[in-house]
């Protein structure tokens, strides 16, 4: 008898990667403090001895999970800010892809924990995320200058901060009122200063 999947069947991942899927969905809904272990073992329904043989205990899974998360962020970024165009359009696209808004950001939400932000190991890959996006939207800014696309005037690293603060307080105010126009209307705003840098002749 083949032991072969049948065509157009997935393959089940394997424990380790559904305790990892399971812990970055948990942590998005519950944060780090509201996920639990049993949490974890029940939504990648696996037995407590599967987990324990993958990772030492809840902050090393959470730790797998949280650097999952920060890369996935970064590849949805990268393919928005690498994309065609001029600088301004690729920020409009990192800016206006689609998101789930009212569930907040999956790694900025894990700044909401006292845990996660009093230990290092588990902060450092929120700063590398949030480090590697400015620096990486101030790449983008400065190359449209280059390229005359935007004012010489125009300080590319304020204006990264600029852009990834008000799509973090986006996220917090749309939570907040239940509602995605909060959201939409930080990133319309921000938009429209970018939009006032743009030069005549990239216009």
């Amino acid at each position: 008898m083949s032991t072969q999947a049948r065509p157009g069947r997935q393959e089940r991942p394997g424990t380790r990667e559904r305790l990892v899927r399971s812990t970055q969905e948990l942590l998005w809904e519950r944060g780090y403090v509201g996920t639990s272990p049993k949490a974890i073992l029940e939504r990648a329904e696996v037995g407590q001895g599967s987990m324990y043989h993958h990772f030492t205990g809840k902050s090393e899974l959470a730790l797998a999970a949280i650097r999952r998360t920060a890369e996935d962020m970064k590849e949805a970024a990268e393919e928005c800010l690498t994309g065609p165009g001029t600088a301004y359009d690729r920020i409009a696209a990192y800016l206006l892809r689609e998101r789930q808004v009212l569930r907040g950001c999956p790694i900025g939400r894990m700044t909401q924990d006292r845990d996660v932000v009093h230990s290092p190991e588990l902060r450092q890959p929120l700063d590398e995320m949030f480090g590697w996006l400015r620096g990486r939207i101030a790449e983008v800014l400065a190359e449209g200058q280059r390229r005359g696309e935007l004012a010489a005037e125009l300080d590319p690293v304020a204006g990264a901060a600029t852009v990834a603060a008000v799509v973090q307080g986006g996220y917090v105010l749309a939570r907040a009122a239940d509602d995605t126009a909060p959201f939409d209307a930080a990133v319309q705003g921000v938009l429209a200063l970018l939009a006032a840098q743009v030069t005549p002749a990239a216009g």
